[in-house]
């Protein structure tokens, strides 16, 4: 199972924080020391929409100019400002084989990651 997220982001801490006390395996990937690949956001995008990983609640999309927001026309508009600004994924995002999940929802992870 892959977990990516930032590493000071309090629901990423939680979800860590339940995946350790589940005893549940993972490899972690900081979305800011690592970045996240225009390949695995067209995978994403293409599995679940990018519409339910862009975060537009956060602040940093509500610090958006609102031209940057307007532009954001076609999917690759929207992954390439994924892209270039990270802290718009909504986090953490759990892979686990064909399972793809964004944010922290205790319910879901022990139906779909405890084993």
């Amino acid at each position: 199972m892959k977990v990516y997220g930032i590493t000071n982001c309090n629901t990423v801490k939680k979800a860590l924080d339940w995946l350790k006390g589940h005893n549940v395996a993972y490899e972690f990937q900081d979305f800011k020391k690592l970045g996240v690949t225009e390949e695995k956001l067209k995978e994403w995008d293409a599995k679940a929409g990018y519409e339910k990983f862009m975060n537009k609640q956060g602040l940093t999309w509500k610090q958006l100019d609102p031209q940057v927001k307007e532009s954001i026309k076609t999917n690759a508009d929207a992954l390439k400002l994924l892209q270039q600004k990270t802290s718009m994924i909504k986090r953490p995002v759990i892979e686990d084989g064909d399972f793809l999940f964004f944010g922290f929802d205790e319910g879901v992870y022990e139906d779909k990651l405890i084993r």
